[in-house]
């Protein structure tokens, strides 16, 4: 069974960034909140199978945070809504630990959100790895972060 969500996110922005903010900090629980009790919730992992469903989805990103938070920034932000519905594409900026240092590596995410009775939730993350060589407009990235 789902547990109850406790926070009420009035907008996809709210839930977006706490979605974010959770990978950030490594908060399993606060990231399956943002999370829609829908059984059909998806989750897509850069270069990695489609997982649907509560526990294909929890045990993804507790496998990820079983590591350590992940040090990830939303940039670029383009949102497209409706009164029930928002879709909202970022690049992901994830910073990575490499034989050279610290080095930023870039997604693509779709993240869409249904309004229902416990506020706007997340009900599919879809995040694939971006080029190397960003269009012009991916590179203007630092005026948009969402938090």
């Amino acid at each position: 069974m789902t547990p109850r969500k406790t926070n009420l996110f009035a907008t996809p922005d709210e839930a977006e960034h706490a979605f974010y903010e959770a990978l950030e900090t490594g908060d399993l629980a606060q990231l399956m909140e943002v999370w829609s009790d829908d059984d059909e919730i998806v989750c897509i992992h850069p270069g990695g199978q489609r997982l649907i469903g509560h526990d294909a989805v929890q045990s993804s990103w507790q496998e990820i945070l079983s590591n350590a938070p992940v040090p990830i920034r939303p940039t670029r932000q383009h949102a497209m809504q409706s009164m029930m519905n928002a879709v909202h594409t970022v690049v992901e900026q994830l910073t990575v630990d490499t034989e050279q240092g610290q080095q930023i590596v870039n997604c693509y995410a779709t993240n869409v959100f249904h309004k229902g009775t416990s506020g706007w939730r997340l009900v599919l993350h879809h995040s694939s790895q971006a080029p190397d060589d960003l269009g012009p407009t991916d590179r203007q990235d630092m005026p948009d972060l969402l938090h």
